[in-house]
């Protein structure tokens, strides 16, 4: 059990520090950049894959930087890595549903979190050992991706993109071009998820750090 409570922002900054790793794993398993531009690393006591190419930090960091943004307001429901083909048609979608963060107000994102146990006992709402079990779990998921996918075309780029809650607002002033998304249970939606093919990954549950992540493959 922890010593000190987290607060929102460490929950947070704990998600999005795997969510860099996990999309320069999505980016080396599907190929996006070749192989030999990705540095071999260890993440979460697991060998991982990461791009050296300055720019292309560059702009996963400050991607990055903006989701954290909108996932410190509470106003997100996923969020996705997308990959387009040559023309900009959607390929794939790494989905990691984060709907279940807790909701916490603008002035107390610093404040601890705490929860107590039926017994009275505080429980830690970002169990460590845990934690790290979890993402070392999901990052060896991930990082078989490939297998799992049938090969993408030459030259395919990719995006991240948030979903936003039902009352969300939209985001601003960033460095991202943000394009909205409906939520899932639109019309539009639920006439697309019949050319979908859905791969699940791995459900992370550690103290309040739950997220779902699967991938979406979009059939032509």
């Amino acid at each position: 059990m922890a010593t000190t409570a987290p607060t929102l922002r460490a929950l947070v900054s704990a998600f999005t520090d795997f969510l860099t790793v996990a999309i320069h794993t999505i980016l080396h398993e599907r190929a996006i950049y070749p192989h030999t531009s990705f540095l071999s690393a260890r993440k979460y006591n697991f060998a991982v894959r990461q791009n050296r190419h300055p720019k292309v930090c560059e702009w996963i960091n400050d991607a990055i930087a903006a989701v954290e943004t909108e996932l410190l307001k509470g106003g997100v429901d996923r969020v996705a890595v997308v990959i387009y083909d040559k023309s900009s048609t959607p390929l794939e979608r790494f989905m990691f549903d984060v709907s279940r963060f807790p909701a916490v107000s603008a002035t107390e994102i610093d404040t601890p979190l705490e929860r107590i146990g039926a017994d009275g006992e505080k429980i830690s709402v970002l169990p460590v050992v845990d934690l790290e079990e979890q993402f070392r779990a999901a990052m060896s998921k991930l990082s078989n991706c490939g297998s799992l996918l049938k090969p993408l075309p030459i030259g395919c780029t990719f995006t991240v993109a948030i979903e936003l809650k039902a009352d969300g607002e939209a985001p601003i002033a960033h460095p991202q071009a943000w394009i909205p998304v409906q939520p899932a249970n639109n019309s539009q939606e639920a006439r697309d998820a019949t050319g979908k093919f859905t791969t699940p990954i791995r459900a992370v549950t550690a103290g309040d750090m739950v997220f779902e992540t699967w991938i979406e493959e979009i059939k032509g």
